[in-house]
């Protein structure tokens, strides 16, 4: 059987390929760490992916700033149908709608069994934490797929409660996989409560999530700082305030005009390494936003890192930045007492939660993220689209069973 994929080849080109149907064994491939090749997943299922959306990490690989191996299928924000059960499995079955946490955990191991499935100790021989068709996470293969093997299904998966419900929301339930616990994980590190006012750096994605989950977790004011005036654009669709960084490169005396003071409570950086200066001419600078946020966060506040940060940057500015080491003003921190948190999400702490939300109503983040469908086959052109700026989240619906729903639901109204 055939599997339609979306393959790195090399900076700034993907495409789609056949790379066979998947079975309940990792084989060797592109990214596959030789400690991991042959190992057997009868604790896993194969699925039948309905949405696969892409992500900017993701598109840090695709721009030839990571060492991903050319021929590596990317994808880790998966949700899928059941269609096969590993023998090892027992509370999963066919037919089951399930959403894929990004990150892959055993389910087993001690860091595992504290939530902090992020960094499980089982599924990548080269550091704690993996996941899904990403550079030096294990080599397990990307779900931008028709189909793809997740393992430790009992463990992993979140099952949705009703198939109809799920699959009238699943440009919501879409980004429970990622995105969605990834922009709250962001809020929750900052200490967003009830009358916090919020800075979120960044209006792609993550951070109109995050930006989303401030509002939803009691925030008095949410401002967003970015440079596209597009993707500001979008977050002011859902209330929030914004700084174009590309017309201000003061960002403390801008917050002061919204706020009547310089600072915030509390802060997020949805960028990460590739981070831009502030101001008409500014080019890459990748410790602005950890410096920028440290300034205009009130001493004593806290700073939600999700933003992206690696150990090793191909296309870096300088020596140091190649390696992942960045001029952050520490002593600044330091001496503001700030509490950083850093690291990828643990998807599987908050997705539960989140699902609740939006099958209540409580959540929008699909209009809050400008959630856009397009055919598997256009997925490089909209890898191009996203690098250019666009404000969407792209989600690909890879046997056209999202876009054949809306037709026929469309269809049924207008009789």
């Amino acid at each position: 059987m055939s599997n339609k994929a979306v393959v790195y080849v090399k900076p700034g080109e993907v495409e789609v390929r056949d790379i066979g149907y998947p079975d309940l064994v990792l084989r060797d491939g592109p990214g596959v760490n030789p400690l991991n090749v042959g190992r057997k997943c009868n604790h896993g299922v194969i699925l039948k992916v309905i949405t696969t959306n892409i992500c900017g990490s993701d598109q840090h690989m695709v721009r030839g700033r990571t060492t991903a191996p050319s021929g590596l299928v990317l994808g880790h924000e998966i949700t899928g149908e059941v269609v096969e059960v590993g023998s090892d499995v027992e509370f999963i079955e066919k037919g089951d709608i399930v959403s894929v946490p990004f990150n892959i955990a055993c389910g087993r191991c001690v860091n595992c069994r504290k939530q902090d499935t992020h960094i499980c100790l089982n599924v990548n021989p080269d550091r704690p934490g993996s996941a899904y068709g990403y550079v030096d996470m294990g080599g397990w293969v990307g779900g931008q797929s028709e189909y793809v093997m997740v393992p430790y299904a009992d463990f992993q998966l979140l099952k949705f409660p009703d198939r109809e419900q799920a699959l009238d929301k699943i440009l919501d339930l879409t980004m429970l996989s990622d995105i969605f616990p990834t922009g709250y994980h962001g809020a929750v590190s900052a200490g967003v409560k009830t009358g916090s006012t919020v800075y979120v750096a960044g209006a792609g994605p993550v951070g109109l999530a995050a930006a989303h989950s401030a509002q939803i977790l009691g925030a008095s004011v949410v401002i967003v700082g970015d440079l596209n005036e597009a993707r500001l654009e979008q977050a002011r669709s859902f209330g929030c305030e914004t700084i174009n960084l590309r017309e201000h490169d003061n960002l403390g005396e801008q917050i002061e005009e919204i706020l009547g003071v310089p600072e915030v409570d509390c802060a997020i950086d949805a960028v990460g390494f590739e981070a831009s200066g502030h101001g008409k001419d500014a080019g890459e600078a990748p410790a602005t936003v950890l410096n920028s946020i440290m300034d205009v966060t009130t001493a004593g506040g806290r700073l939600g890192i999700p933003g992206l940060y690696v150990t090793g940057d191909p296309g870096g500015v300088d020596k140091d930045a190649k390696e992942g080491t960045l001029k952050i003003r520490f002593g600044l921190g330091f001496a503001k007492a700030h509490i950083f948190v850093t690291g990828q999400t643990p998807v599987m702490r908050y997705n539960r939660d989140l699902m609740k939300a939006i099958l209540s109503g409580r959540a929008q983040i699909a209009k809050a993220v400008n959630a856009t469908l397009i055919p598997i086959d256009e997925a490089p052109d909209g890898y191009k689209k996203f690098d250019g700026g666009v404000s969407r989240k792209f989600v690909i619906d890879p046997h056209g069973m999202v876009k054949n729903r809306v037709a026929a639901s469309a269809s049924a109204q207008a009789r």
